[in-house]
């Protein structure tokens, strides 16, 4: 179903999208064939993407386009870089990748984003938004400081990224630079959900003007784009491959800054993705090649950490008025939707700029409202000035709610929710809770909101929570799971892992050692009780998904030393290292987190014997 339609004196034959090598290859197939060959990659998509899972919708959309940008430019040669790179997939066929979706998005398989590793065409692993503007204005930069001046740098961004400020940024450096910048925005109206705000509407007068064109034209009015500098072509017909490429083909020859506004629509060629308005299956798991529809499982649908979440704070919602909630362009994935149902003037969706909408929060909190900031880890991390100046130096009362935190999985290094820890526990005042399973979720969380003395935060994973485990005894704010009379070693669990520590305590008692496993809850401000439970034993280890420089162990250690508690502690966490995609277990147990990990760490510490912790991609321990 791959192969490309035959014709008498087409160079590729019957050959199957695996035959390309790069772009060369793209310039050598026929005009007229140019639709078969757009056919057949959204058959290879949909056929590979489904299984595994993937980007399926984004990269539907943008299959003519990438044909007609290797078809004009010369890559490597010119860049071309993709933004929010999840968009790449029909890009990475076309370079020569395509065997390799076999086993994309899996351990040592494809990436799912841009990556120089693979391929020389891709030139950064990009993949947080708004970025690739920046980087084609240093890059073009680069080249004319080399005396590089035949070579073109291709930005291609979303509307939905260009919602971020670092674009509009980067905009305002490139338009009055003269340099052979093209950038090209795919508008297909949405990101995860619809664009929102004043750039929106402004694209779409534009579209309604236009009415797909694609000439250059001096006689029309000026917009926002040729404002800053920048010529503008179109709009053009995203899923037209001669008007994309005569388009492409005089912005090349330009030689200045140039805006190509191609109208797309996600997931073009597939029903179910065009019809899909929660999301155009932006973003599948296992699904039906033919429906689009999740795979079936067996027994009850498992209920996941942002479901939990999203019926949790609709409770606490309903109860208090005060609370509201802003996000950065991800209503449904994390958790906003059903409260934005019910109260849709208490949601707050502002695009994909993450420092505007931790400072937005905090002018809500200023005006007395309670704010709930909904984002994925990774994420996070773009706002950190914003969160510690904005935030925290007025002691405002603003609840951040992490989804996506430490391990990810396929998503790989740029998505791994593993830094936000290290970065909020330096946040004075910040109060940080790290629920260990669903069960603790709802209560967390409304501790959260109810502290009202400054910012608080609450961290969670990506999927399904595995089973609750109920505590012995709460002391304090301190949850203990298990214990025995010996106080030998204190396991000290921080959030999901609660599960393999519990296994690890098994297998040291086994051995004959007492073990006690505690849950802080919260990670700051450290519970008095847990200080004494430390003092208390002769070795304490503290386990977490995330980073061990700067992470949650760090932070009890610091403190019991403050206190001059003396009992030796060791750290398990992830490497400081940007771990690669594969699947959450495996990448667990590559960290030293495994249930039969934490009880050999457990059993070196405790023979005064150094812990073989995992080590950097540069070799170096961590």
């Amino acid at each position: 179903m791959t192969e490309l339609s035959k014709g008498p004196s087409d160079r590729f034959k019957g050959a199957p999208l695996t035959s390309f090598a790069g772009p060369r290859d793209v310039r050598a197939v026929p005009t007229r064939r140019l639709a078969a060959l757009a056919k057949d990659i959204r058959t290879f998509l949909i056929e590979k993407v489904c299984a595994p899972g993937g980007h399926l919708g984004p990269n539907l959309g943008m299959v003519e386009l990438t044909i007609a940008l290797h078809r004009v430019f010369d890559s490597p040669r010119d860049a071309i870089i993709f933004d929010t790179g999840h968009q790449a997939y029909v890009h990475k066929i076309l370079t020569g990748r395509a065997a390799g979706f076999d086993r994309l998005r899996q351990g040592g398989g494809l990436s799912g984003y841009p990556s120089p590793e693979e391929s020389v065409h891709d030139w950064c692993a990009n993949s947080h938004a708004s970025a690739s503007l920046s980087y084609a204005d240093g890059l073009a930069r680069a080249h004319e400081l080399r005396g590089h001046r035949d070579r073109s740098v291709v930005a291609v961004i979303g509307d939905g990224a260009m919602t971020g400020g670092m674009a509009w940024e980067a905009l305002n450096n490139i338009g009055v630079s003269r340099r052979p910048v093209v950038v090209v925005l795919n508008d297909n109206g949405r990101s995860y959900a619809p664009t929102a705000g004043a750039l929106a509407d402004h694209l779409h007068t534009l579209k309604q003007s236009g009415a797909h064109i694609s000439t250059f034209d001096r006689t029309r009015p000026p917009n926002l784009f040729t404002q800053l500098g920048f010529v503008y072509l179109g709009p053009v017909d995203g899923h037209d491959s001669g008007a994309l490429q005569s388009i492409l083909d005089q912005a090349r020859l330009l030689r200045r800054p140039v805006l190509v506004h191609a109208v797309t629509v996600k997931g073009w060629g597939f029903g179910p993705a065009e019809g899909d308005e929660a999301d155009c299956l932006h973003a599948v798991g296992i699904v039906d090649a033919v429906t689009g529809r999740p795979a079936l499982t067996v027994g009850p649908p498992a209920v996941t950490w942002t479901t939990v979440f999203g019926k949790a704070l609709l409770e606490v919602a309903d109860e208090r008025d005060d609370v509201v909630a802003i996000t950065a362009s991800m209503l449904r994935p994390t958790g906003l939707y059903p409260m934005a149902v019910k109260y849709p003037d208490r949601v707050f969706d502002v695009g994909i700029a993450e420092q505007h909408a931790v400072t937005s929060a905090a002018g809500l909190a200023l005006g007395g409202f309670h704010p709930v900031v909904a984002l994925y880890s990774t994420f996070l991390t773009r706002a950190v000035d914003q969160v510690l100046m904005d935030v925290a130096l007025h002691r405002l009362p603003v609840t951040f709610v992490l989804d996506r935190a430490g391990i990810t999985g396929p998503d790989g290094a740029s998505h791994h929710g593993m830094w936000d820890t290290s970065l909020l526990s330096m946040v004075p005042g910040m109060h940080i809770a790290v629920p260990r399973d669903n069960g603790q979720l709802r209560p967390l969380l409304r501790e959260a909101i109810a502290h009202d003395a400054g910012p608080s935060a609450v961290r969670f994973p990506k999927g399904t929570a595995g089973p609750n485990i109920e505590a012995l005894r709460r002391t304090g704010g301190v949850d203990v799971l298990s214990e025995s009379g010996i106080f030998d070693v204190l396991l000290v669990s921080y959030g999901p892992l609660a599960e393999q520590c519990m296994e690890a305590a098994t297998r040291l008692t086994e051995h004959g050692i007492g073990v006690s496993v505690v849950d802080p809850r919260w990670v700051t401000p450290v519970a008095p009780e847990l200080l004494d439970l430390a003092a208390r034993h002769r070795l304490v280890i503290t386990v977490e998904d995330s980073s061990r420089n700067g992470g949650l162990g760090s932070v009890l250690a610091q403190r019991l030393r403050d206190h001059g508690v003396t009992t030796p502690v060791h750290n398990l966490g992830l490497p400081c290292a940007f771990l690669s995609h594969g699947a959450r277990k495996a990448l667990l147990t590559e960290a030293g987190l495994s249930a039969e990990q934490i009880a050999s760490a457990a059993l070196r510490a405790r023979a005064g014997k150094p812990l073989a912790h995992a080590t950097s991609t540069d070799g170096s321990p961590t």
